[in-house]
C-alpha cells in the first residue's frame, strides 16, 4: 500500500511528494523541534497510525527505539499518554524534555536573559564579544575541551573561539543546576551547538563541513530558550497526559512498565547499516557530560541494537534468536561470500555476515520482550529501510521484520511504502517502509 492513500482508506490523506515526506512541516515544529535529529521519521507519519490505530486518552502508546521523541511529543499532542525507550543517553535526555512542559515560560525567559547577560559580560572582560569581528582582544588561552574528551568526538567538530564562548555559556547555564530550568538551557544549548554552532553537517552521515571560525554562540542559544518559551506558554500543561521516556535497551522493554500495558507502538529501530548513530549526538553528549570517555561510550553501546559493526562485541549472542530462520542465514551466506570474492579482509569486512546476524535476532529479541506487556489486539508500526551497505548484497529489512515477528506470534497486517530514498552503495533507490502488526494476544 502506498502511504499517500491512507491508511485502508482510515488515515488522512498526505499529499506530499517523496522528497518532503520525511520533512517537518511548518505547523508542527512547536515542541519536535526543541531538538530533532536530521533522519526522524516527521510527526504526520506518527500521526497516520495513531488515527489508524483508534488510539485515545485510556490507551498507552509505546516507542521502544524512541531517539529524540517523534512519537511520544505528537502522541501527547494528541492527548494520548505515551511512554519511550531509549539507550542513547543524550537522546533519551531530549525526548524527555520535550514532554515536559510544567514550566513557567515567562520565569524561563528571565532567567535565560540574566545568564545571557552574564555570559556577554564574562567574554568581555576577557577581550571578547559574541558577535564576530567585534573582539577587543582574543586571548591565547581559549578554554579547550580535555584529551579524554577530545578522543571521542569527531576531530574539527567546533572551531576554538566557539568552543570557548561555548564553554563560558555553559558555566552560566549549569549555575542553575538544582533548578527546574536547567534541562530546557541545556537542551537550547544543545540544539544551538550542533546546528548553529558547530562544523557538523549532516547527510547521510554526519560529517565536518566548513569551519565556522566565529559565530554568535550566546545569542543563538538566547533564541532556543525563546523557541521553547513560547511553546510552552501556548499550552497548559495540565491539559495533556503524562509522558516519559526510559532510559534503558529496547530488547528488556518488558522489565520497564511495571503493571501498564501497550496499545500500540509507532517506533522506528536502527537499520543495519554502517551508521553508528551515536555518532550524531556525539558532540552535545560530550561536552554537556553524558559521555566523559571511551569506557562510557563502550557502556553506552552495548545497551543497543546492533546495527554496525563498530558496536559488536565478543560476547554478543543475539544471532541465536534468529538461527532458524532460513532468509536470514541465506544473506549473512550471501554477505560472506561476496566477501571472500571481493577479497575484503579487514576486520569490520568480516563482522558483516556476523552484524546482520545479531542485528535481526536483537528484533526477534526485542519482540519477545514486548509480548507480556501488550494488550490483546494491540497494533504496531515499524518503520524500516531496505539496505545494500555490506558489499552491496540487499537486505529486504521489512519483509525480513515481518517473517521475524510472524516466527513469534505476531500477525502481520501489511507493510506500507513510506518513501524511497538514494543509495550511494547501490546508486538506485531503496525503499522505506512501516511494517505494520498485530498482537493476537
Amino acid at each position: 500500500m502506498d502511504f499517500n492513500a491512507g491508511a485502508q482508506g482510515q488515515a488522512t490523506q498526505i499529499e506530499t511528494s517523496n522528497g518532503q515526506r520525511n520533512k517537518l512541516a511548518r505547523s508542527d515544529r512547536a515542541f519536535h523541534d526543541w531538538y530533532r535529529f536530521v533522519l526522524s521519521y516527521p510527526p504526520h507519519l506518527v500521526r497516520q497510525y495513531l488515527s489508524e490505530f483508534e488510539l485515545g486518552e485510556n490507551d498507552l502508546v509505546l516507542d521502544p527505539f524512541c531517539g529524540t521523541g517523534t512519537t511520544v511529543v505528537e502522541a501527547k499532542l494528541q492527548n494520548i499518554p505515551s511512554v519511550g525507550i531509549e539507550a542513547n543517553r543524550f537522546a533519551q535526555f531530549a525526548g524527555s524534555v520535550k514532554v515536559d512542559w510544567n514550566v513557567n515560560a515567562e520565569d524561563l525567559l528571565e532567567h535565560a536573559r540574566g545568564i545571557r547577560d552574564r555570559a556577554i559580560f564574562r567574554l568581555a572582560k576577557q577581550g571578547i564579544s559574541d558577535e564576530p569581528e567585534k573582539h577587543i582582544n582574543i586571548p591565547n588561552n581559549l578554554r579547550q575541551l580535555s584529551h579524554d574528551q577530545h578522543r571521542i568526538i569527531l576531530k574539527n567538530s567546533i572551531s576554538p573561539l566557539p568552543l570557548h564562548k561555548s564553554l563560558v555559556l555553559l558555566d552560566e547555564i549549569d549555575r542553575f543546576k538544582i533548578t527546574s530550568f536547567i534541562k530546557y538551557f541545556r537542551l537550547a544549548f544543545a540544539n544551538a551547538l550542533v546546528y548553529r554552532i558547530s562544523n557538523l553537517k549532516f547527510g547521510p552521515e554526519v560529517g565536518i563541513g566548513r569551519a565556522k571560525e566565529d559565530v554568535l554562540v550566546i545569542e543563538q542559544w538566547f533564541d532556543e530558550v525563546l523557541k521553547i518559551s513560547t511553546d510552552v506558554a501556548n499550552v497548559n500543561a495540565s491539559d495533556y497526559p503524562d509522558s516519559s521516556v526510559i532510559l534503558s535497551d529496547s530488547r528488556d522493554a518488558s522489565k520497564l512498565l511495571g503493571n501498564r500495558k501497550v496499545s500500540a507502538i509507532i517506533t522506528s529501530p536502527p537499520y543495519p547499516n554502517e551508521k553508528d548513530y551515536t555518532r550524531t549526538t556525539r558532540l552535545e553528549s560530550v561536552i554537556l557530560g553524558f559521555i566523559a570517555n571511551k569506557e562510557e561510550l563502550r557502556s553506552m553501546k552495548k545497551s543497543m541494537l546492533r546495527s554496525n559493526t563498530r558496536g559488536v562485541y565478543k560476547g554478543d549472542d543475539d544471532d541465536k534468536f534468529v538461527a532458524d530462520i532460513p532468509e536470514i542465514q541465506q544473506i549473512a551466506a550471501d554477505i560472506e561470500a561476496k566477501r571472500i570474492e571481493l577479497n575484503k579482509t579487514s576486520g569490520f569486512e568480516r563482522m558483516y555476515a556476523r552484524l546482520t546476524k545479531l542485528y535481526f535476532g536483537g528484533m526477534a529479541k526485542h519482540l519477545v520482550q514486548l509480548q507480556p506487556i501488550l494488550k490483546p489486539g494491540a497494533h504496531l508500526a515499524y518503520v524500516v529501510g531496505d539496505q545494500a551497505s555490506y558489499l552491496r548484497v540487499m537486505i529486504r529489512t521489512g519483509h525480513i521484520l515481518k517473517k521475524i515477528a510472524t516466527s513469534v506470534g505476531y500477525e502481520a497486517v501489511r507493510i506500507d511504502q513510506f518513501r524511497t530514498r538514494f543509495s550511494t552503495a547501490t546508486k538506485s533507490n531503496l525503499n522505506e517502509e512501516v511494517v505494520v502488526l498485530r498482537w493476537p494476544g
